[in-house]
C-alpha cells in the first residue's frame, strides 16, 4: 500500500548538490512512535491468563515459535499476534482454553489497535525542521489498516510526501520503492530502529541508513555481529541528534 502527495514537493526531480540526501525516509513503529512496549504488556497479560492453566515459564518461547510459523500466513502486526496467542493458548492447554478466555485475548488485541499513538521524544520537532529542505517519506511494514490508522492518528501524516506500507522489508522491496519515485540510492537516507529491516536492506542497494535504537527489540528483528560485519552505518542515541548528523554530512557532501 502507498499514498503520495505529489504537489507537496514541486521540484522533486531537481537535485540539490549542496546536501548529501534528497530523500529521507523514516520507519514508523519504535522509530516515530512507541510500539513494542504495547506488545510486551499484552504478552504479560496473556501469560497471566494462561497461568490459570499451566506453568508459563517457557510461554514466551512457545508464542514466538507460533508467530514465526504463522508469519507467512498472517504477516506482521496485531491481528497475526492475536491469532498466534489464541493458537498457542489452545495448544498449551490441550484445547481447554475457555470461550471467555479466547474473548479476553481478542479484547487485548482490540485494545492494542485502539491504543493512543505516543510519539517518541524529538520526533515532531525533527520532522517539522526537515520537511522544508527534504522530501520526507514513511516506509514501514505491517498490517495495512493498523499502520494507516496509526499514521493518521499520529498527527504527522501531512508532513510526509509519500507513505509506503510493505509486507516485508527486503532489498528488493526498497529498490522497488526507490524506482517508483525515481530516487537514486546514493541520495536516499533511511532512519529506523531495526538493523535487520531498516538498515541492512538499504545498505545492500547502495543507500544510506541511520540506526536509532529503541530500548526494546522484538526477537525477530535482532541481529548478531556476524550479520552486520562489513556494513557501515551510523548509530545515534536519539532522534534529536539526527539534525546535527544531517547537517554534518551535508557540509561534507
Amino acid at each position: 500500500m502507498s499514498w503520495s502527495k505529489p504537489e507537496y514537493f514541486p521540484n522533486l526531480g531537481k537535485m540539490n548538490t549542496s546536501r548529501q540526501y534528497d530523500v529521507i525516509a523514516f520507519d514508523a513503529d519504535d522509530t516515530l512512535w512507541v510500539n513494542e512496549p504495547i506488545f510486551h504488556e499484552v504478552e504479560k497479560r496473556f501469560s497471566d491468563l494462561l497461568s490459570r492453566y499451566i506453568d508459563t515459564s517457557d510461554l514466551a518461547e512457545k508464542l514466538f515459535s507460533t508467530e514465526m510459523k504463522n508469519l507467512e500466513l498472517f504477516g506482521y502486526g496485531v491481528k497475526g499476534f492475536v491469532l498466534s496467542m489464541i493458537e498457542t493458548g489452545l495448544e498449551l492447554t490441550d484445547m481447554r482454553l475457555k470461550g471467555e478466555d479466547v474473548q479476553e485475548i481478542i479484547d487485548m488485541g482490540k485494545s492494542m489497535l485502539s491504543h493512543p499513538v505516543e510519539l517518541l521524544s524529538g520526533v515532531r520537532d525533527t520532522v517539522l525542521r526537515l520537511e522544508d529542505d527534504y522530501k520526507l517519506m514513511i516506509i514501514t511494514k505491517g498490517d495495512l489498516f493498523d499502520q494507516e490508522s496509526k499514521i493518521a492518528r499520529s498527527g504527522l501524516a501531512e508532513h510526509f510526501a509519500h507513505v509506503e506500507i510493505l509486507s516485508e522489508k527486503t532489498p528488493e522491496q526498497y529498490q522497488r520503492v526507490l524506482n517508483k519515485y525515481a530516487i537514486e540510492p546514493d541520495r536516499f537516507l533511511m532512519i529506523g530502529n531495526s538493523v535487520k529491516s531498516d538498515i541492512l536492506p538499504v545498505l545492500k542497494i547502495g543507500g544510506h541508513a541511520v540506526h536509532i535504537p529503541f530500548h526494546l527489540t522484538w526477537a525477530h528483528e535482532q541481529v548478531t555481529e556476524e550479520h552486520i560485519s562489513g556494513y557501515h552505518f551510523h548509530s545515534l542515541h536519539r532522534m534529536a541528534d539526527l539534525l546535527d548528523f544531517i547537517r554534518g554530512t551535508s557540509a561534507n557532501a
